[in-house]
């Protein structure tokens, strides 16, 4: 038989947009009685069990707004195949203050060493500090810079990755840019000093840089911004994804 007061009362938790609570007040209220605790008891562990779920429901919000193209932690990453990358500056930067003073990281070295799966971490631990934060590879931030120019909502486009705490440009130099979509980068870049993070890597390094920004000017420029206030990892070595897979092969063989 459907009780009408606790019909009543979902129907309020509902509009009182309180979903969990609605679940679970009936199981937990069950359980209160069963412990003898008080109503304030079961009151605070109702409302402990929203809090927990909305808060939870907003990470997951910010890392799919984050743009990242798959979910990889440090739990994952070998860090005895970088042995020059240093594990606990590493972590250290996951705590994020870093980000909470607006400075900057860049992952410089050669292909294949991990760079993009640190800088997902990095973003992760981000989104989890509760900071939002926008991954982009170079060349899709440009050619998104590019798009809206043509169709006249950069500034809406600059405006909202201005919210971001955290910037993540990724592969920065593997591909030729125009010379309009660089000026749009150096813009996004040089508008976030000291006033938002970025996080880029690339297989380039710095010395090198002027093959991307075309220019020593626009370079130095550039350099000078980024690296002011800025933790700088080189990751140079064999390429990590061609060693994961010859394990998966030896692996395999060995089966």
């Amino acid at each position: 038989m459907v009780d009408p007061t606790i019909e009543s009362l979902k129907a309020h938790l509902r509009q009182l947009r309180l979903p969990t609570m609605g679940r679970e007040f009936e199981k937990l209220a069950r359980d209160a009685a069963a412990g003898n605790q008080t109503f304030t008891q079961f009151l605070l562990r109702l409302a402990e069990l929203e809090l927990a779920a909305r808060a939870t429901n907003a990470v997951a919000a910010r890392i799919k707004d984050a743009g990242f193209p798959v979910e990889k932690d440090f739990d994952t990453y070998d860090f005895s195949a970088m042995p020059q990358l240093s594990k606990p500056r590493i972590l250290e930067l996951a705590r994020c203050e870093w980000i909470a003073q607006r400075s900057n990281c860049c992952l410089v070295g050669s292909h294949g060493t991990g760079k993009t799966h640190i800088s997902i971490g990095l973003g992760l631990a981000a989104c989890r500090a509760g900071l939002r934060v926008r991954f982009f590879t170079a060349a899709e931030l440009v050619s998104r810079l590019e798009k809206e120019q043509k169709q006249y909502t950069l500034d809406r486009f600059l405006a909202q990755l201005d919210r971001a705490h955290l910037l993540i440009c990724d592969e920065l130099g593997y591909v030729t840019m125009s010379r309009g979509g660089v000026e749009l980068l150096f813009r996004v870049f040089a508008d976030r000093y000291e006033r938002g993070s970025v996080l880029v890597t690339s297989n380039l390094p710095f010395s090198e840089w002027g093959q991307i920004f075309q220019g020593e000017r626009m370079t130095a420029a550039l350099l000078d911004r980024l690296t002011h206030h800025c933790a700088i990892f080189e990751m140079n070595g064999e390429s990590y994804r061609f060693r994961e897979s010859m394990k998966t092969k030896k692996g395999r063989k060995a089966e």
